[in-house]
């Protein structure tokens, strides 16, 4: 496994990649040595057009090997949730199949160990407060900013 930093508004990600795709990414420390990949190459050149409002959605390959199934099943839902807007634990629960697993959703949501890609940011509370975010609240809220400026200023051409 690779690791790389790369450039994000709120300080530096650190990000892995193995010979698969993009297996990690961590909003501090480096844990293993530096070095670098296509895939890196790649998540680098996404993460600039994304916070430069130029992207709204990756297509890096990315490589999962982690999570229980039910963690792996949130985690496809959050790729689901459209760029710029939000959804809820307990909606993304009762689209599992299980209106009560808010909670579970929101642990798996707290493993997600590909933020920003996977969007577990879009999550908010039921009553749409900020919540829970690995980054820090001051993180999801640039990213949630940034997803709905980019989305109004397409939506209305400006």
């Amino acid at each position: 496994m690779e690791w790389a930093l790369i450039p994000a508004p709120f300080g530096p990600l650190a990000v892995a990649a193995d010979e698969h795709g993009v297996c990690r990414i961590q909003f501090e420390g480096v844990p293993g040595p530096l070095g670098d990949s296509p895939y890196l190459d790649s998540l680098r050149e996404q993460m600039a057009a994304y916070f430069a409002g130029e992207l709204t959605e990756f297509d890096v390959p990315l490589s999962v090997r982690v999570g229980s199934p039910f963690e792996r099943r949130v985690w496809a839902a959050l790729r689901e949730i459209p760029y710029g807007e939000m959804a809820t634990y307990g909606r993304i629960a009762t689209d599992l199949g299980d209106s009560g697993a808010a909670r579970a959703v929101g642990t798996a949501n707290n493993h997600n160990p590909l933020p920003i890609v996977v969007p577990c940011h879009r999550v908010v509370g039921a009553d749409g407060k900020l919540v829970g975010f690995g980054g820090g609240l001051h993180r999801k809220k640039h990213l949630l900013e940034l997803e709905a400026r980019v989305r109004v200023e397409r939506e209305f051409g400006l």
